[in-house]
């Protein structure tokens, strides 16, 4: 009996989960996912920034006709 009336429970708490849309258990995974973005969008930053920065100085020049 106490078998089955776990099973019951289980099977009562994950269709309270779907309905109400608890996704507590994703939390870690989406704040992995944030931290790896933010890390490469700084890695690219720092590798990209002065290149980008120079295009636009060119351009502006261009523009301006300085």
């Amino acid at each position: 009996m106490h078998e089955l009336a776990r099973r019951s429970w289980t099977r009562a708490r994950t269709a309270f989960g779907e309905l109400t849309g608890d996704e507590r258990g994703d939390v870690p995974g989406w704040v992995l996912i944030t931290l790896m973005t933010a890390g490469l969008v700084v890695v690219i930053w720092a590798l990209a920034g002065p290149a980008l920065a120079g295009l636009f100085e060119q351009a502006i020049e261009r523009v301006s006709g300085f």
